[in-house]
């Protein structure tokens, strides 16, 4: 099998523990052995580089892929046997929000102070309510955690989304190279007002979750997997609520 390294790891050696394996070692650590620190750890590299390929195309991978062994070793450090979560539910969050922390503190985007804070308080809130409840929490069980809005909480985690030039290929056939900015629609539409004000008044009828799923798919360009992951309900409600949001608005404006 071919072999790929990365931060002078020779992927293709890795092991992967069996849940078994996993919880004696658990146990083992636990009970103070640092060699079962160890196990755990290179037993879940391949974890850190299953995370990593969403980040492929960057040309800082062995940074990345150390800054996600730090959030795995975190993981390991807090994990609970007690609560009877696979760890890798556990570790995901936690390697990712390392990840991202990393990302976001060496970004050239300008991102302000409290906002920062707030998307602190969010990581945390996260990787806590994912150890108590075994999942990942929705915006709105996190929102309450921290006694802030839903919304705040939204806006935390967008800014800890990574920022793409709209001049970054993303194709080329050995021809004219596409660039991301020849795939952006313009969005000079050409609305007459009276369709402006209709559709805005169509807007505020529709209740306040129709409302939400529109502006953030058609406006903030989520997709209907996050907003099923932020709101807490499946891909195929957020489809439905969707469609038949638009299919209200037709029928006010039309």
């Amino acid at each position: 099998m071919s072999k790929v390294e990365i931060s002078n790891v020779n992927t293709s050696n890795l092991k992967v523990l069996s849940h078994e394996e996993m919880i004696d070692l658990f146990k083992k650590y636990q009970n103070g052995d640092i060699n079962a620190k160890e196990e755990l750890i290179n037993g879940n590299l391949k974890l850190v580089l299953s995370i990593l390929k969403k980040y492929n195309n960057r040309d800082n991978m062995d940074d990345l892929f150390q800054v996600g062994c730090i959030g795995l070793i975190k993981a390991i450090d807090n994990f609970d046997l007690s609560h009877e979560v696979k760890f890798s539910t556990y570790a995901v969050p936690m390697i990712l929000g390392e990840i991202r922390r990393y990302l976001r503190d060496n970004s050239s985007l300008r991102i302000s102070r409290s906002i920062k804070d707030t998307a602190y308080k969010v990581l945390k809130a996260r990787e806590e309510l994912t150890n108590i409840l075994g999942r990942e929490p929705n915006s709105g069980e996190i929102a309450e955690n921290l006694n802030i809005s839903e919304l705040e909480v939204i806006e935390a985690v967008d800014s800890m989304k990574d920022t793409i030039s709209m001049f970054e290929p993303i194709y080329n056939d050995g021809g004219d190279t596409i660039y991301l900015s020849d795939q952006l629609e313009d969005n000079k539409e050409y609305y007459d007002n009276d369709t402006k004000i209709a559709l805005k008044e169509a807007l505020k009828k529709l209740k306040t979750k129709e409302q939400y799923i529109l502006l953030e798919r058609y406006i903030t360009g989520k997709t209907q997997l996050e907003l099923a992951s932020e709101i807490g309900i499946s891909q195929a409600q957020i489809s439905r609520l969707e469609k038949n949001s638009i299919e209200k608005i037709k029928k006010m404006i039309l």
